[in-house]
């Protein structure tokens, strides 16, 4: 009986093992697979910080806030832009909104789109907003080859300029905000910025949207100068509040800048 407990008691220890290697593997692997980009907000209005790990990205052209328009700064600005993959209605009513405003916003879409709706593109760029590279795909590009990164951005500049006649503007936006160094660089080498954002909220599930009163409330309660605010044209309650948030931030002194502007700091 005790060789008996003898023994489970090896391989429980055994299996114990095996299991902090396994998961020290993993983790490994893990921490190759490149960055989710965040920054760390704080209350009062105040422009968040990007993780300290993530300082490389200027390196790159990156950005994500405007410096220049700090608490101490007295001229206000936000720089709206949207990600967009697809038409549901509601980005010809945020393009109807912003109309109405004139406020330009930059565009960081996907190939689907761009050759599903070529009308609300040529809108786009009419109308004076920037239209950037989300993508063709919006598969990761975290852990490409340079042909690999190439091939997929190349690909929406194609179906711009064939589909609808224009040049995609030089902005890029890595799907869902995840990157590693090495895309940073070739992003920079096509000629792009890569812009990540110093704001956004959950409003990308069309089936699980934020109430028109609490997304609002959450929006404003996040304002700072010199934000990045990255929003989806699809959500149903964007489409429904954009206007009184643009309404009240022109109330309380902001203007929209572009990223023509904020990306030559």
């Amino acid at each position: 009986m005790k060789k008996i407990k003898k023994k489970a008691k090896r391989i429980f220890y055994l299996s114990l093992t095996v299991l902090a290697l396994m998961i020290a593997i993993n983790v490994h692997v893990a921490a190759g697979n490149g960055h989710s980009w965040y920054c760390v907000h704080v209350k009062n209005h105040t422009q968040p910080k990007c993780d300290k790990s993530f300082e490389f990205i200027k390196e790159y052209d990156g950005y994500y806030i405007d410096k220049r328009h700090g608490e101490d700064n007295q001229e206000k600005v936000i720089y709206l832009t949207f990600d967009a993959g697809y038409e549901n209605g509601n980005v010809e009513k945020i393009l109807n909104v912003l109309k109405e405003q004139n406020v330009s916003a930059a565009f960081f879409v996907l190939g689907n789109l761009i050759t599903k709706n070529q009308s609300l593109i040529a809108r786009m760029f009419d109308e004076g907003h920037l239209v950037c590279n989300h993508t063709y795909t919006h598969k990761s590009m975290v852990n490409k080859s340079f042909d690999e990164f190439k091939n997929e951005l190349a690909a929406l500049e194609n179906a711009c300029s064939q589909l609808i006649g224009c040049e995609i503007d030089k902005y890029y936006r890595p799907p869902e905000g995840r990157f590693d160094e090495e895309s940073l660089k070739y992003a920079q080498k096509m000629g792009y910025k890569t812009v990540f954002w110093s704001f956004a909220y959950a409003d990308w599930d069309n089936n699980s949207q934020m109430s028109a009163e609490k997304a609002k409330a959450k929006i404003l309660e996040n304002i700072h100068n010199g934000e990045v605010m990255l929003l989806h044209p699809t959500s149903s309650t964007n489409a429904e509040i954009l206007e009184e948030i643009i309404v009240t931030l022109k109330s309380q002194g902001y203007r929209f800048g572009t990223l023509d502007e904020l990306c030559t700091q």
